[in-house]
C-alpha cells in the first residue's frame, strides 16, 4: 500500500555577530507517514524553491539536498548549500515583496516529490536584506547619495534661493587649508570673496555689510575694540567705554595729572586753533546729554531737576542758569553729580587752574599751547541763542568753582585770568586726574 507522508517545517534565520551576513538559510522539517508515525534515520530526497510575491509567483531560486532525518524524523539543511538549478540565492532581492518558500519531498530519497508545501515567510531574512543592502540602502539610494540628487541636508527654499548650491562655484566656506587638504575640492583661484591685503600683518573685521581691513599697527600697540571697530592703540592710552573718547595722561608743571584733550576732542591740538583739537562746549553742572554738541539743537525751556531729559542745548535771557532753580552741588569731585569726565577724572578747581595759569611761559594764548596741556581757543556758545562765539581766537575753560549766580572758568586771548560767567553758556572742559 502506497504510503502518504506529511511534515512540520520550521524556516530558522539566526543573527550572528559576523561582519558578513551568510549566503545561507537554515531550515528544518518534520518528516511522518500518513499514519503520523516519524520517518526516522532514513534519507530523504527535497526540492526547495523562493518564490516572491504569491504563492504560485516567481521562482527566484530553487534546488535540491537529499538530508537524513534523525531519530526523531527532523531533517536540518540550510537553504543556499545545495544543488542550485536556477537562480542565485545571493542576488534574491527580499525587500521586492513578500517570499515564500515551497518544499517537495521524496522519502526514499529519490527526486519523485509527493509531499509539498508553501509557506509565506512572514519576516525578511533581514541579515541576508542587510547584506544585500550593505549599510541599510538600496543601490539606488546609494548613486542618488553620491551625486545628491536627493539634495539630502536641502530644504526647497534654500536650494531654489542660491544659485551656487549644487555646483558651490563661489567656493562658498572653503579656506585654503581645506582646499589644500582635499583632492575633491576645486581651489579658488581666483580668490572670489576675498580682500587682498596691502601690506604684512593687516587683518579684517566685518562692519555689517562688508568685510573691512585693519591697518597695521606699530610695535608695542595693543588691540581694541572701539564702538565695534578693532583698533590699534598705545599701551599709555586710555579709553572711557562709555563716550569712546581716547586720550593719554600727561603730567604738568604743577605735578598734577591731566588728559591731554579736551572733552570730545579727536586729538591733541597740533595748533593753537586746532579745530579737530576743540572738543564739546558744555552748560556748566550738566551731564554728557548730548547738548554738548557743537551742532546740538536749542530750546528755550529751562529744566526743573538736574537731568534735563533731552540733549538740548538750553537757551536763557533772563537767569543765570539752564536750571529754573539753580543747584551749586553739581561737578564736585570725581563723585559729583552730572560729573562728565570720565571715571577718576574731574573738573578742575579754581585755584587748580590759577596755578596752571602761573607755570605758563606767557600769560595769553601761546602760553596756554606751549603749556603741557596744549590748550587750544576752542570758542564759546552764547547762552541767550546757542550761536558760537570767538572760535580761533579766545578760549574758555569751565572750574568746577560756584561764584554766588555764577561759576568760575579760565580764559585767554591776548592776555589770561580767571572770571566767573552765566552758567547758561557752553565751554570747554579739560579733566584732572584725582
Amino acid at each position: 500500500m502506497k504510503k502518504l507522508f506529511t511534515f512540520i517545517l520550521a524556516v530558522l534565520l539566526t543573527a550572528t555577530t559576523f561582519a558578513q551576513a551568510p549566503e545561507k538559510m537554515s531550515y528544518q522539517a518534520v518528516i511522518r507517514d500518513g499514519a503520523g508515525a516519524l520517518v526516522t534515520n532514513q534519507v530523504v530526497g527535497m526540492q526547495i524553491s523562493i518564490l516572491q510575491t504569491t504563492a504560485t509567483g516567481t521562482v527566484v531560486y530553487k534546488e535540491n539536498q537529499t538530508p537524513t532525518t534523525n531519530v526523531n524524523g527532523l531533517v536540518t539543511l540550510e537553504i543556499g548549500t545545495g544543488t542550485v538549478l536556477s537562480g542565485n540565492f545571493t542576488t534574491i532581492d527580499w525587500s521586492s515583496g513578500p517570499s515564500f518558500i515551497k518544499t517537495e519531498t521524496d522519502p526514499t530519497g529519490g527526486t519523485s516529490y509527493t509531499i509539498a508545501g508553501t509557506s509565506q515567510l512572514l519576516s525578511v531574512p533581514y541579515a541576508l536584506q542587510a547584506k544585500k543592502a550593505e549599510n541599510g540602502i538600496s543601490t539606488a539610494q546609494a548613486n542618488e547619495i553620491a551625486a545628491n540628487t536627493l539634495k539630502v541636508g536641502y530644504t526647497d527654499a534654500l536650494v531654489s534661493d542660491n544659485d551656487h548650491v549644487v555646483a558651490n562655484t563661489l567656493k562658498v566656506g572653503y579656506t585654503d587649508a581645506l582646499v589644500s587638504a582635499n583632492d575633491h575640492v576645486v581651489a579658488n583661484t581666483a580668490k572670489v570673496g576675498a580682500i587682498t591685503g596691502t601690506a604684512t600683518g593687516q587683518m579684517q573685521y566685518w562692519n555689517g555689510t562688508a568685510w573691512v581691513i585693519v591697518a597695521v599697527g606699530t610695535t608695542g600697540q595693543r588691540l581694541t575694540n572701539l564702538n565695534g571697530v578693532p583698533i590699534w592703540i598705545d599701551n599709555d592710552t586710555n579709553i572711557d567705554p562709555t563716550s569712546g573718547l581716547m586720550w593719554q595722561d600727561i603730567t604738568s608743571a604743577t605735578g598734577k595729572i591731566w588728559m591731554d584733550r579736551n572733552l570730545g576732542a579727536s586729538q591733541v591740538a597740533t595748533s593753537s586753533n586746532d579745530a579737530d583739537a576743540y572738543g564739546d562746549l558744555y552748560q556748566w553742572g550738566r551731564a554728557a546729554d548730548g547738548h554738548e554738541s557743537r551742532t546740538s539743537s536749542t530750546t528755550a525751556t529751562l529744566a526743573t531737576s538736574d537731568t534735563p531729559g533731552h540733549g538740548d542745548f538750553i537757551t536763557n535771557s533772563s537767569l543765570a542758569d539752564w536750571r529754573s532753580s539753580q543747584n551749586d552741588n553739581l561737578w564736585q569731585g570725581v563723585s559729583g553729580t552730572n560729573n562728565p569726565c570720565p571715571s577718576g577724572y574731574r573738573l578742575p578747581t579754581e585755584v587748580e587752574w590759577e596755578n596752571e595759569l602761573t607755570s605758563w611761559d606767557s600769560n595769553n594764548s601761546a602760553g596756554a599751547f606751549a603749556s603741557p596741556l596744549k590748550l587750544p581757543v576752542a570758542g564759546y556758545r552764547f547762552y541767550s541763542s546757542g550761536s558760537l562765539y570767538n572760535l580761533g581766537s579766545i578760549g574758555y575753560y569751565w572750574s568746577s568753582t560756584v561764584s554766588g549766580t555764577y561759576s568760575k572758568y579760565l580764559y585767554f586771548s591776548s592776555n589770561a585770568g580767571i572770571s566767573s560767567l552765566n552758567r547758561a553758556h557752553g565751554f570747554s572742559v579739560r579733566c584732572l586726574k584725582d
